[in-house]
């Protein structure tokens, strides 16, 4: 009889007793400020939550009621000044716990221009080592001083060929409103468009440097059959270079099997391969086919549809591009909040005779949101 209590007392404890099993809630930390979180308006807002038991959780951030993400962490930029309540909720089968605390964003006044050049490479062209100028004791560092001297003076830079590009950054986010955002500014011509590929990224990782995913600006010939994803072409230094004109001047070849020449014309006698760079230079992206056409002494290069740089006049509304236009590598549609650098690349290459070749400039940023 004893033994047979026994077993039963077993039995009932194995059944009530199943504490391991059981399923907690998930518990929430964040190191909040004792008046809450402030920051500027146009910065990103960035919370890292420690969380405990997060097996198969959910997770919503809501402000002011509404959702804005279903994320652990959160990445938020603000476009106004103001004071917010903002609640995190996470959830799994153990049930549910929320936090909630004030956000206070500041007022604060911005400049409406480029604040910043990370990276600079023109490929060859008739105006490289003239936009800015260079000598063969410049070092990549030095060209990139130039190059952010003069975007933040609102003076010009050129690209040069295919794949030259100018990397650059603001003194706060540019936020994607409904329409269009911003404006890369050049020297387009109602007949003569120069087109630049436009990249966008915003600060991921919190470190202020351009080193986060990019994605492409799809304007309207992403798609079109004429297109090429994933181009290469690599430009080599002469073997001695010359102030006249000449047809043959510098070799090209790309990653499609064809190869070519820049000619050198009688108007720009400087040398057109970067002078502070080593023997070949390879650029990578998205090439697009010209709408170069003419002869003799007329020529035209007609600008694309929408969604380029220094392709249309930079008071055309057509110049002005929306950041919901951005891809990622994939082609895959991505809506971004904001961004905080844009990388510019020419994106073909082509000759118009007298002309020269096509070569995207770069005078400057608009962000619309900061335009009255």
């Amino acid at each position: 009889m004893k033994k047979n209590l026994f077993a039963l007392s077993l039995a009932i404890l194995s059944l009530t007793g199943c504490s391991d099993d059981e399923i907690s809630s998930p518990e929430i930390q964040i190191q909040e400020p004792e008046n809450g979180f402030t920051l500027d308006k146009m910065q990103w807002l960035r919370i890292q939550p420690e969380i405990k038991n997060t097996n198969n959780a959910t997770f919503i951030w809501s402000l002011d009621g509404e959702e804005i993400a279903a994320t652990a962490n959160l990445n938020y930029v603000f476009a106004e000044a103001g004071t917010h309540s903002l609640e995190l909720k996470a959830k799994n089968d153990g049930g549910e716990n929320t936090k909630t605390f004030t956000v206070t964003v500041n007022e604060k006044t911005y400049l409406n221009k480029i604040t910043q050049v990370f990276d600079f490479l023109p490929a060859p062209g008739q105006s490289v080592n003239k936009l800015p100028a260079a000598t063969d004791k410049d070092t990549d560092e030095t060209m990139r001083v130039k190059a952010e001297t003069a975007l933040k003076a609102g003076n010009m830079i050129s690209l040069g060929g295919f794949g030259g590009y100018v990397t650059f950054g603001f003194d706060h986010t540019v936020i994607n409103k409904e329409g269009n955002d911003f404006i890369v500014n050049g020297n387009a011509l109602t007949t003569w468009a120069e087109p630049g590929t436009i990249m966008v990224s915003y600060d991921a990782n919190g470190n202020g440097k351009a080193d986060d995913e990019w994605y492409e600006i799809a304007g309207s010939e992403y798609n079109k059959e004429t297109t090429l994803k994933n181009y290469e072409m690599t430009y080599y230094k002469p073997e001695v270079e010359t102030k006249a004109s000449l047809a043959e001047y510098i070799r090209w070849t790309d990653n499609k099997g064809q190869t070519g020449y820049i000619s050198k014309n009688a108007f720009n006698t400087q040398a057109y391969y970067p002078l502070w760079k080593g023997e070949s230079i390879t650029f990578k992206g998205t090439f697009l086919k010209s709408n170069i056409a003419g002869s003799g002494n007329s020529w035209s290069n007609l600008p694309y549809e929408w969604g380029y740089s220094d392709n249309w006049a930079n008071t055309n509304e057509k110049a002005q591009i929306n950041i919901d236009w951005a891809v990622d590598k994939d082609g895959k549609a991505v809506k971004l909040q904001g961004i905080d650098f844009v990388k510019v690349y020419t994106s073909n290459r082509a000759e118009g005779g007298w002309l020269g070749e096509v070569s995207t400039e770069v005078s400057g940023f608009t962000d619309l949101n900061l335009v009255n």
